[in-house]
């Protein structure tokens, strides 16, 4: 794929300036900051160092209070009380947070994920009818259910309450639940607007802590579960959520709960500590696997169980789901690409496709895989249960859950935010919402959304790369949406010896000199193979890159992670 490269917006020199001059570290970093909001030497320190005293109030959140007092009336009259997610990794780390929680002080609980296949996504009337089977007088709803208006109401109907604990898009219309708590809400006027849906569940927690003058080291343990969600649902990590990334990664990496430590080791192939992109491509897809192959409540067993034969057998059989997950996720993708083929789907500014045989565990990756290579909003679709399930991904800057709203009148049902949603559709109607969205998407998307981008945060010479320097970039992390990893530019380098490596020989080794310092660095570019020959022929090289550490035979150096290369002459930024 051919990228177009661009530079941030350059940073005020004088608030560069002005921070170098407090903090005493190179312009570059200095540079950084500031691109960030990070602008004074105590904003720098709260950046460099999250504490948990910056956490908010958690009853600043619109409805806690009514949320804290249902749960005690609950607890009072001796109700059972049902914790329901949704099956993905943020609705499953969320009622494993609370169910963890809950249950060393209240007995009369009891979890629920529906099932992917026979419920779909969200509050299910199954799952209303199980609690009432169970004679559940409170459901709280966690990672879904702000758009639950006729469950809610089927179960007040039955005699059971809610609280919803969300953090999707209301619709116009909420709920008629006893509570809920989301941050998205009009009237909600919660300071930060971006927790996870498991996120939500937490301050949930907090304020339960909070009126049953409980200590922080009732919470603290959750934080795990926390830093999952927050890196597995792509929720940006500033503010709140990078202070909760940072505790939770450090407890990841320290003492994590038995499940996430049996999983870890399953996973891993080093010993370094996991970051918020090991939590993304390496613990997610596991958890994620149980709700897309089998069920999502071998999840929540996993990360809420306490008996250690038991949870390594729950792990082991996930990771073999996974495995199951990844072959799926490469025969659908293969057969999805090979159906656009045509010149016909080629000239569309969208993608849709569907096969009544694709598994609907792994569409929505599929989705992302044909966004990846079409670079185009896209919808995969598969049959269940007589209708048409769909899941979509966008690309940067697209809000495609806007798209589908204009499409809203032919779909049954949909929901989700700007980058990823999923939607049900009858069958007879799949050509006319092809058209539609092909519309809508045409209608709203700019010729420069269409392209692919690099968006490097600064120019970096080689002979400003330092121990030290990245010593410091390292505290930027944990990196994530609104606090990516920078990424570089440098141009004028020359070839040294860059090679194919890998068994199939798809990825590139660089080795590249800078020749006005003579400082020469090795790099790796993943999937770069077929670039050799036009580097070979380039008279001068410009990297893009991310800086990362690279550890061989116990000697740990720096290293380019290089994201694209052209000829020098060709970088217009």
């Amino acid at each position: 794929m051919r990228y177009q490269w661009t530079l941030k917006n350059v940073a005020s020199p004088s608030k560069v300036q002005a921070l170098q001059k407090s903090l005493s570290i190179p312009e570059s970093l200095c540079h950084l900051l500031v691109q960030r909001g990070v602008e004074t030497f105590e904003q720098a320190r709260k950046f460099f160092r999250p504490q948990l005293s910056h956490l908010h109030d958690p009853f600043l959140m619109h409805d806690m209070a009514k949320a804290v007092q249902r749960i005690e009336e609950a607890k009072a009259q001796g109700e059972r009380i049902m914790i329901y997610g949704d099956y993905d990794v943020d609705g499953t780390t969320a009622v494993a947070l609370l169910y963890s929680f809950l249950r060393k002080h209240y007995a009369e609980l009891c979890t629920y994920i529906p099932d992917r296949y026979k419920e779909g996504y969200g509050v299910s009337l199954a799952g209303i009818d199980f609690a009432h089977d169970n004679e559940v007088g409170l459901i709280i709803a966690l990672d879904c259910g702000i758009k639950a208006l006729d469950q809610v109401n089927y179960a007040r109907e039955k005699g059971i309450d809610f609280i919803i604990c969300d953090h999707h898009r209301p619709g116009k219309r909420l709920p008629a639940a006893k509570a809920i708590l989301n941050p998205k809400k009009e009237v909600c006027n919660y300071p930060y607007k971006e927790l996870s849906g498991c996120g939500v569940g937490f301050k949930l927690v907090q304020a339960l802590c909070k009126n049953w003058q409980l200590p922080q080291e009732e919470w603290l343990p959750l934080l795990d579960l926390l830093a999952v969600s927050i890196g597995a649902d792509i929720v940006p990590i500033t503010g709140e959520n990078r202070v909760l990334a940072f505790y939770g990664l450090k407890l990841i990496n320290e003492n994590p709960r038995l499940g996430l430590k049996s999983l870890i080791e399953l996973a891993r192939r080093d010993q370094a500590p996991l970051t918020i992109t090991d939590v993304v491509f390496l613990l997610g897809p596991r958890i994620n696997a149980a709700g897309r192959i089998e069920h999502g409540s071998l999840a929540v067993e996993m990360l809420s169980g306490t008996d250690v034969q038991q949870v390594e057998r729950v792990c082991e059989k996930v990771n073999s789901l996974n495995q199951e997950r990844k072959e799926l996720d490469r025969s659908i993708t293969e057969a999805a690409l090979k159906s656009l083929e045509n010149p016909e789907e080629l000239q569309r500014k969208s993608t849709v496709v569907f096969d009544a045989h694709w598994h609907k565990g792994v569409i929505g990756i599929v989705a992302s895989r044909l966004t990846e290579t079409h670079y185009r909003p896209t919808v995969v679709f598969t049959e269940s249960n007589g209708v048409l399930a769909g899941s979509a991904r966008s690309v940067k800057g697209f809000d495609v859950y806007e798209a589908l709203n204009d499409c809203s009148d032919v779909l049954e049902q949909f929901g989700g935010h700007k980058y990823a949603a999923g939607m049900t559709l009858q069958p007879q109607r799949f050509e006319e919402f092809k058209t539609r969205f092909e519309q809508a998407v045409t209608k709203r998307i700019t010729p420069d959304q269409l392209i692919p981008k690099i968006n490097a945060d600064l120019e970096l010479n080689f002979s400003e790369i330092s121990e030290s320097f990245y010593r410091i970039l390292k505290q930027f992390a944990p990196f994530g949406p609104l606090n990516l990893a920078p990424t570089f530019i440098t141009k004028n380098l020359q070839d040294c010896g860059c090679k194919r490596v890998g068994a199939d020989l798809s990825h590139l080794r660089f080795q590249l000199k800078e020749p006005s310092s003579g400082i020469t660095l090795n790099g790796i570019g993943f999937g770069m193979g077929a670039k050799l020959e036009e580097l070979q022929q380039a008279g001068s090289i410009a990297v893009a890159f991310h800086l990362e550490e690279n550890t061989f035979n116990g000697r740990t150096t720096l290293q380019l992670k290089v994201l694209d290369t052209l000829p020098s002459e060709k970088v217009n930024v």
